[in-house]
């Protein structure tokens, strides 16, 4: 019989440095990837009744009718574009993508918002995915073969040091992943760097109403969970308008107990 995992006995996020708490997070998605995860949580690591944490869920989860719920047409998408869906929102809703227009993905996982833009940009567009995790993007490009898209591209990389050359990018789309990244600056400025003059930013993810309990943000399950890494709303803004950003707002969000599911958007100025 399996021991049951405590928290107590796992390292704390307080303890580690950033690449250790990047190696965290791409082992939770590989196993989002491998299909053993079906919510936030991995049904052998969910915490025990006793934890503090109660914000994963570790029941099964339909993941098609998530992605429907967002506001996604799953027409004619391989199941494995969606079943390892892992964000909170859709970034492509926002996007008002045109016809020809270079579109960069932050933390592209399986691919499935990669495959939405490429629709709208067509082939006189392009779309180029980056994900850190080797499992996600291997699935990315099978499903990417499947589905006969010639005008995608997946690249292995940190969203912090992003492996895109300077002023490319039309537009960046990224669906709950900056809340995973240790320093959100450094990603900001990075997106700040490859986008050209004039281009923008359209992003969901999880903000704050306040601050987190120091027991549920230090543990690594709420942190690669979308939760722990998250940070409050004017300080999320403050990053983007600290990068060079301009216009940046909420244009929507939808409430939970502790934060939002926010839609962000902000512009690179044309000079």
């Amino acid at each position: 019989m399996k021991a049951v995992k405590k928290l107590s006995d796992t390292k704390r996020i307080s303890d580690m440095t950033s690449a250790e708490i990047k190696d965290e997070v791409r082992k939770a998605y590989t196993k989002v990837a491998r299909r053993t995860v079906t919510g936030c949580c991995d049904q052998e690591d969910a915490p025990t009744k006793e934890s503090t944490s109660s914000y994963c869920k570790s029941s099964p989860i339909d993941m098609k009718q998530v992605v429907l719920s967002f506001g996604y047409s799953v027409d004619g998408l391989p199941a494995s574009a969606t079943e390892s869906y892992a964000g909170c929102g859709n970034p492509i809703a926002l996007a008002s993508l045109r016809e020809g227009e270079i579109v960069l993905d932050l933390g592209s996982g399986a691919g499935l918002d990669v495959f939405e833009a490429a629709k709208r940009v067509g082939e006189s567009g392009r779309v180029i995915g980056v994900d850190m995790t080797p499992e996600m993007l291997q699935k990315a490009e099978e499903n990417a073969v499947k589905l006969g898209m010639t005008n995608v591209e997946f690249r292995k990389g940190d969203i912090e040091n992003l492996p895109i050359e300077d002023g490319m990018i039309d537009i960046i789309i990224s669906n709950c992943v900056i809340n995973l990244a240790p320093d959100k600056s450094r990603v900001f400025r990075e997106a700040f760097r490859v986008l050209r003059p004039g281009g923008r930013v359209m992003i969901s993810d999880i903000i704050l109403h306040g601050s987190l309990p120091e027991e549920v943000r230090d543990e690594v399950i709420t942190y690669t969970g979308c939760l722990g890494g998250a940070i409050p709303e004017e300080e999320y803004l403050q990053l983007m308008h600290d990068a060079g950003f301009e216009n940046v707002k909420v244009v929507e969000k939808a409430k939970f107990d502790l934060g939002s599911s926010a839609r962000i958007s902000g512009y690179k100025p044309k000079e």
